[in-house]
């Protein structure tokens, strides 16, 4: 467990105190099942021999991926960015894709690195994900998709997608790194559009050590997605396509499989962290948590606050100084924006993106999981309530530290 200090009246480690935390709160720290069925796995898979090539592991877990999110077909494969790519080339994709740019890079680059040049929108404020509103204007003759993200887990309006998507003759897809095991309108994310892409990153709340998959009710964009990850083979020296390595091993389907019994419990201490941040939290001027939506089914992974500078007494940036001199390493998600980022910045925008360059300066993801306990929450809350109420203080701190080139920032 970690170690920590829990004291009021304990000075903060940007004044000069001690941090709370002895050792790093990492946000996106790996849950892990249970480790004596995965050691079992592993030594049924060297006793087998057969550590990759679509292993008796692989198939069972995209078996039950596919039974747990209601689809069709499950495509495993070595990671999230792999999963885009593939999706892609499967989908047909090419030419202009118009995406946000409030996402990870790895959705722009995975399209980038294919030649696809990713067009940005701009969000809904109160959503995060991308407006159906903005993306019309966007379309030219060169466009062939939308690709929507699931921020935070929660769903696009994919029914508004779907609604552009279909009037102007595009396909659309989705980057559903955020939404394992989450749902929309009462249907589990993953059967929208041509095709989903998952990660199952070590940083996700459900991890395969290192891989992710692809999900469609589309008999044809699976067999090409399965033919894709495997060099183009569709059998025993018989190539049909273009291909890649893009398998995942049997070690990381082991993983996931042992992940997946544990689901529950994964889920169970991020809401529980969730629900203490919320209350932690509360009532605190010009900040924001972000709440999953009621009804739905949720993974609850990402702790999210919005920290609105003209009312909050500390800014976004302030406020995570102050963490990371406590060792509770709160990231600026998805900072500074794809759009503002290499190779993407020096190109000229088609439409303004206000609420994204809005949202970049106001977002901090807080650490949970099955590594954050209840009272390391409860202390990650007395830490910014600390702060705010000494904010002349801790603000002319944090401005020294800048001025001595001493805030490392991520």
């Amino acid at each position: 467990m970690n170690e920590r200090t829990t004291s009021a009246s304990s000075r903060l480690a940007v004044l000069g105190g001690s941090p709370v935390f002895a050792e790093a709160l990492h946000v996106g720290r790996p849950n892990i099942g249970d480790r004596a069925r995965f050691a079992r796995r592993i030594e049924v898979m060297l006793d087998r021999r057969w550590l990759t090539n679509n292993g008796a592991y692989v198939r069972e877990l995209e078996s039950r991926i596919a039974r747990l999110l209601e689809v069709q077909h499950c495509i495993a494969v070595c990671n999230g960015t792999t999963a885009l790519q593939i999706m892609a080339k499967a989908c047909g994709l090419g030419g202009e894709i118009i995406m946000p740019s409030f996402t990870f890079v790895a959705t722009a680059h995975a399209l980038e690195w294919q030649g696809v040049t990713p067009v940005f929108c701009d969000i809904d404020p109160a959503t995060h994900n991308i407006d159906p509103a903005k993306v019309e204007g966007l379309i030219t003759e060169e466009t062939s998709a939308i690709l929507g993200v699931h921020v935070w887990g929660r769903a696009c309006d994919v029914e508004a997608l779907e609604g552009v998507a279909r009037r102007n003759g595009l396909s659309l897809c989705f980057d559903a790194a955020h939404a394992f095991a989450s749902s929309a309108a009462g249907h589990m994310i993953g059967g929208g559009g041509a095709a989903e892409a998952f990660s199952f990153h070590a940083t996700k709340f459900f991890n395969t050590l290192e891989g992710g998959v692809i999900t469609t009710n589309d008999d044809e964009v699976a067999g090409r997605c399965r033919r894709m990850r495997d060099f183009g083979f569709a059998g025993v020296d018989r190539v049909e396509s273009l291909g890649l390595n893009g398998k995942m091993n049997e070690a990381s389907a082991a993983m996931g499989l042992t992940n997946l019994e544990a689901l529950q419990t994964f889920i169970d201490a991020n809401e529980r962290n969730h629900r203490l941040y919320l209350s932690g939290l509360e009532g605190i001027p010009g900040l924001a948590l972000v709440q999953y939506p009621q009804g739905e089914r949720s993974n609850f992974q990402y702790v999210v606050i919005e920290v609105d500078e003209s009312a909050s007494a500390l800014s976004r940036d302030e406020l995570q100084a102050v963490l990371h001199a406590e060792n509770v390493l709160a990231r600026r998600y998805f900072f500074p924006g794809c759009h503002r980022m290499p190779p993407y910045r020096d190109r000229v925008l088609r439409a303004p993106l206000t609420e994204t360059d809005r949202l970049t300066g106001r977002t901090l993801v807080l650490p949970t999981g099955t590594a954050v306990t209840a009272l390391d929450v409860v202390a990650v809350c007395g830490i910014v309530r600390r702060a705010l109420a000494d904010a002349p203080a801790v603000r002319a701190a944090v401005a020294a530290s800048i001025a001595g080139d001493a805030v490392v920032t991520p």
